[in-house]
């Protein structure tokens, strides 16, 4: 098998391990937003769990993708791909953090009760499109689609239009219920952490137009 072929399978295992570590992450979101629908805080207590596997993963992924760097001696588009699958697998395991974050709030929120502030379907359509950016995102990674990436970073735009009227409506409620300031807190918490989910999502989309065209471009300004 000559020095190519060996470089190719390489790689390819790379993509394959990002798959599987973007493919963990997007379930425990899922999970985490099943735990938050149902009040399931033994299903939260599986993302929390889960993040440990995930930062393994990244581990495994980039100490990989140096080794290939350093025996393989990459040139131009194969090269910018290792460089970027090293910002692919921060970003994802961040994103995999968020999730965790919203399993946390779960937790906190289903032993809060029933709570005048309306927040649940906000923060699952935050999570439901967030889990929808990740996906199409790693298929722009695949597939070496720079057009996908930026499809894929312009949802971004539903995440962040769910944060601010979340914010606007718990701003005003705050208002009439200063009693339960903390909850609301911790509402707008878990929303920024949601709203961020997004933006690294956004990271990986650049990483893609940066691997496949060679240059830098700022989405989602």
């Amino acid at each position: 098998m000559n020095t190519r072929m060996i470089f190719l399978e390489e790689l390819n295992r790379l993509r394959h391990d990002i798959l599987a570590m973007a493919t963990r992450v997007e379930e425990n979101i899922g999970k985490a937003l099943a735990a938050l629908r149902a009040n399931n805080a033994e299903l939260a207590k599986e993302v929390r769990a889960d993040d440990a596997v995930v930062d393994a993963m990244q581990l495994k992924i980039e100490d990989e993708a140096a080794i290939v760097i350093a025996t393989q001696q990459p040139v131009a588009r194969d090269l910018r791909e290792l460089v970027s699958i090293f910002k692919l697998t921060s970003s994802i395991e961040r994103i995999g953090d968020h999730a965790v974050h919203l399993a946390r709030a779960a937790i906190k929120l289903s032993k809060a009760g029933d709570s005048p502030f309306r927040a649940q379907e906000h923060l699952e359509r935050m999570a439901e499109t967030g889990k929808e950016m990740l996906r199409a995102a790693i298929s722009a990674y695949l597939t070496h689609d720079a057009q996908a990436a930026r499809e894929a970073a312009a949802m971004d735009t539903k995440i962040d239009e769910e944060h601010k009227a979340l914010t606007e409506e718990i701003l005003k409620l705050m208002k009439k219920h200063p009693d339960l300031v903390k909850g609301a807190l911790q509402i707008l918490h878990t929303s920024n952490q949601l709203e961020r989910l997004g933006d690294h999502i956004t990271n990986i989309c650049e990483a893609i137009i940066y691997m496949t065209d060679g240059r830098h471009e700022e989405l989602n300004e």
